[in-house]
This record gives structure tokens, C-alpha cells and sequence, in this order.
């Protein structure tokens, strides 16, 4: 591995970093310029399959667009390897947490998301991406009696609640 192999994965964890915090703050526009025009996305093991950057933005877009739908992806030991000068494929591991405020609804949960790579006039796009689950476990909010929500990026623009 040389040098400039480094810097290109580098760059290319760059851009899984920032799929996943476009993601969890809702910035569409932002979030499609992480992918090739003709990505495809397979969550879930493939139970949600969507084809095209537009579609896959309008269904992000339309599942997780609402205030109280609440995410956090957190994707770390990854194992990128270049396939050619224009090419990668990458392995991640995630991990999550949702709550829909609305609902009482809270899920967490483990996986491994499998990716493809395109370098793209000189940026790295995502062609294709997906994640099979370890685990996953839902439950209601309201049956932790104490549980309160004390912040969000939007209910409190981030600041807690809680009185020092």
C-alpha cells in the first residue's frame, strides 16, 4: 500500500462520515452529493431497496424528514480496499439508535454495511450501499418510566434541558 492508497481512503471514510451525519441532521442536498446518479441502496438486509440518487433521497427524505424522528448512525472499523484507480469496496461496521418521539417508539441495533465506490471527477461517490443486521431490538419509550428527552437538533436546537 502506498502513500497515495492512503490518502484515497482517507477520503473515501470522509465520505461515509458524512453520508452518516447528513443522515442524522437531515441535509438532503448535502447528502446527494455522496452518491453516483445511479446508486442503488439494499438496508436491511435488503428488505428496503431503492435505485437512483434522486429516489434514494426522496425515500430518506420521506421516512426520516419529521422533527420527531430522531437517528444516530455511528459507523467505525472500516475495511476499505481499492479496486482499481476509480474504484473501492468497502466493509463498516454500524451502529444505531432511532426514536420516533411521536410513536413512543425507540429501536437500537448493530450491522454491517457493505459499499461500492466510484471515484467521480476527482471525488469519491457511493454506487452502492447496504447493511444486513447483527441485531436489532425495539421497545416502547414509555415503559422506562424515567426515560424524558432533554435535547434534540431541533425540539431545543441542541442545548439540554436538564438544570445544572
Amino acid at each position: 500500500m502506498t502513500p497515495e492508497d492512503l490518502v484515497e481512503i482517507e477520503a473515501i471514510k470522509r465520505l461515509k462520515y458524512r453520508y452518516m451525519r447528513c443522515i442524522d441532521q437531515k441535509l438532503w442536498d448535502e447528502l446527494a452529493t455522496c452518491f453516483t446518479e445511479d446508486a442503488a441502496v439494499a438496508y436491511s438486509g435488503g428488505h428496503y431497496r431503492v435505485e437512483g440518487r434522486d429516489a434514494i433521497i426522496e425515500w430518506l427524505r420521506n421516512a426520516m424528514a419529521s422533527e420527531n424522528f430522531l437517528s444516530s448512525h455511528r459507523v467505525h472499523h472500516p475495511e476499505i480496499d481499492l479496486t482499481s484507480e476509480t474504484t473501492a469496496a468497502g466493509t463498516w461496521a454500524l451502529e444505531d439508535t432511532v426514536i420516533l418521539v411521536d410513536s413512543d417508539f425507540g429501536l437500537r441495533g448493530a450491522a454491517f454495511y457493505t459499499d461500492e465506490y466510484v471515484k467521480d471527477g476527482g471525488d469519491w461517490k457511493i454506487a452502492a450501499t447496504g447493511y444486513k443486521r447483527t441485531f436489532e431490538e425495539t421497545f416502547r419509550r414509555g415503559d422506562v418510566p424515567s426515560l424524558r428527552l432533554t435535547a434534540s437538533w431541533w425540539g431545543t436546537d441542541g442545548r439540554s434541558e436538564l438544570e445544572a
